[in-house]
């Protein structure tokens, strides 16, 4: 049976049980994490499809005038272009390609598997926490995730977005060759070791090809179910787990 944690160091949120054992937590490259993410990486990890989803679930789910913090963030948030904040801050790795996202108010770099609690946020100070392409990397998730709890005000929202990319050697032992089911599940269950988030809620959908529905219209009926399928494998599929503190806002 996995140990029983008390509070989060840094005063987050109740972590109550351990999720990963400790060979689930290991990486194929063992190197230190900074100097893997040194050099800027300006490119998008996922095809558009992916972050127009991830876009259209911030819209839905972040309160307008709301004070978000983009977790494992680089050159760009995907938040909703007409969408006004009191405040974005970012998260990252690298401060060069932090600095050249436009949507964030300031920044911080912080190696999350080094020092995965004690962020200089005041507690209850965010509306909406998100996640994008990163949860597979952290090796400590459990205590992230207290951390998260800690700086979201009541009703605030945690969002993970992922799909089936990801740096395979800095993945982590648990998520690399796990099914897409797996890997929800695995985001779940960080939710409900912490004490006090709602129950998470799992979005799973590929996103439609724009214009595919009148581009079958050309074609024989036969052919139409083929011609879906290829358009849906040429997308990369989309995951979200989603859970609040305490209750979802109306």
């Amino acid at each position: 049976m996995r140990p029983v944690a008390a509070a989060a160091e840094g005063g987050g949120g109740t972590v109550l049980r351990q999720v990963l054992t400790g060979s689930e937590r290991t990486k194929l490259d063992t190197g230190d994490d900074r100097g893997f993410y040194d050099a800027p990486r300006l490119v998008k990890h996922v095809d558009d499809g992916f972050l127009d989803q991830v876009t259209e679930l911030y819209r839905q789910r972040i309160p307008e005038g709301g004070a978000v913090l983009d977790l494992c963030s680089s050159w760009v948030s995907h938040l909703p272009p007409e969408a006004t904040y009191s405040k974005v801050v970012g998260h990252g790795m690298n401060a060069a390609e932090l600095a050249r996202n436009p949507r964030l108010d300031s920044f911080f770099v912080r190696n999350l598997n080094a020092s995965p609690d004690g962020w200089a946020a005041a507690d209850q100070s965010f509306d909406a926490v998100l996640c994008c392409v990163s949860v597979q990397y952290l090796q400590q998730p459990e205590r992230v995730f207290a951390e998260v709890y800690r700086v979201l005000k009541p009703g605030g929202v945690f969002i993970i977005t992922f799909s089936n990319r990801l740096f395979y050697t800095k993945a982590i032992s648990a998520w690399r060759d796990a099914s897409g089911y797996a890997r929800c599940q695995l985001v779940k269950q960080y939710f409900q070791a912490v004490a006090g988030f709602t129950a998470p809620e799992v979005l799973t959908e590929l996103p439609k090809v724009a214009g595919t529905a009148a581009g079958n219209g050309m074609l024989p009926q036969w052919l139409k179910p083929l011609s879906r399928f290829f358009a849906r494998t040429s997308l990369d599929p989309f995951y979200a787990v989603v859970a609040y503190r305490n209750f979802k806002r109306e």
